[in-house]
């Protein structure tokens, strides 16, 4: 029997296994509901900046902010949200890969990047690669990210683009579509092209107290690429959380078609010892 001891003590591993990724399917679940209710509670603030923002622009045509000027581009600016644990599935895998296939299309240009790195997967995975230079990274953002802890790399990649050091900026991030489904996203968000909706085509100025209205769009634009930062790095959680709960559920699932596969060769292995058993008995009492 002890080929028998053996499938049961995996047996007894595997459903041990189940009981953890099932209580992580559903610790998941939880959290991604508490992410989803963050992603949408920023986006209002992200879409509403973006309107006064337009409205601001419009209202002095004669001036053109420097993050709202189009340039030849040079050098390329990337701002890559990653996890910072794994066991999400391909969440990372797919984003780093579209990132890297970008990055690769500039370089093929003669434009190199330059990198702000968010998330432990994405900093250990461009340790590993000459991709672009590393101008600044945050880690361990936890599963409810402050703005306070993404202003400082931001800024970096702010000051970045003013300075003239890149010349377009990226914000790549997992978008959550559905429990089922993330997709990669590479946005542009520098330089900024206000919205040209109808419903604010029109235009009005303001009365600006006590600055003017350079002042206010050069603060407002800050504001808006934190908030889109901020947005982008609620949303991957969220992706993150789904991704999670599904790579889960479905270890669970294996691990549960698993212990069958075994609970069935552990019985063959227990018939077939009785068999042998019995069939020694039989032998013997013909013997005497």
């Amino acid at each position: 029997m002890s080929a028998g001891k053996e499938i049961k003590d995996k047996i007894r591993s595997v459903s041990n296994t189940k009981k953890i990724t099932n209580a992580m399917e559903k610790v998941a679940a939880s959290k991604m509901r508490k992410a989803q209710d963050r992603m949408q509670h920023a986006l209002p603030y992200a879409k509403k900046i973006l309107e006064v923002i337009g409205h601001v622009a419009r209202s002095h045509a004669e001036y053109h902010h420097p993050l709202m000027a189009v340039r030849d581009i040079r050098r390329v600016g990337y701002i890559i949200i990653t996890t910072d644990k794994g066991l999400c599935g391909g969440l990372n895998a797919h984003l780093l890969k579209a990132c890297v296939q970008s990055i690769k299309r500039y370089a093929d240009q003669g434009k190199p990047a330059s990198l702000c790195l968010i998330g432990g997967k994405g900093q250990a995975f461009f340790k590993k690669q000459v991709s672009g230079q590393v101008l600044a990274h945050r880690r361990d953002l936890g599963d409810a990210p402050k703005l306070a802890q993404l202003i400082e790399p931001t800024t970096v990649m702010v000051d970045a683009y003013r300075n003239g050091q890149i010349d377009a900026l990226y914000l790549c991030y997992n978008n959550f579509v559905s429990t089922m489904r993330q997709e990669p996203i590479l946005q542009p968000i520098l330089p900024l092209i206000p919205s040209r909706d109808k419903e604010i085509a029109h235009h009005w100025d303001y009365i600006y107290e006590p600055d003017d209205a350079h002042v206010l769009l050069d603060r407002l634009l800050t504001r808006y690429i934190e908030a889109q930062v901020y947005r982008a790095v609620t949303e991957n959680i969220a992706s993150e959380q789904a991704a999670r709960m599904m790579a889960m559920r479905q270890a669970t699932d294996n691990a549960a078609e698993l212990i069958g596969t075994l609970q069935l060769a552990y019985n063959k292995a227990r018939q077939a010892a009785i068999t042998r058993e019995l069939s020694e008995i039989v032998a013997g009492a013909s013997v005497i």
